[in-house]
């Protein structure tokens, strides 16, 4: 079992790097472009558009509550 285990370590040592790990240039983009979406806000008119959907929610919880729907 051990030298299975030692002869798994050794293919992977063997492989070509082929240049897409953590460090990679590609990688590095796209933690960057990643970053940038994350400090973009919330376009207002999505905003108008969950603070409805949530009012609408309520109304119906409510309209529900009292028996009717």
């Amino acid at each position: 079992m051990k030298n299975d285990t030692l002869v798994g370590q050794q293919n992977m040592r063997q492989q070509p790097d082929d240049g897409l790990g953590p460090t990679s240039d590609i990688g590095s983009r796209l933690r960057a472009l990643y970053g940038a979406v994350q400090e973009e806000g919330v376009p207002d008119q999505l905003l108008d558009l969950l603070e409805k959907l949530d009012s609408a929610e309520q109304a119906h919880a409510k309209q529900s509550s009292q028996g009717g729907e």
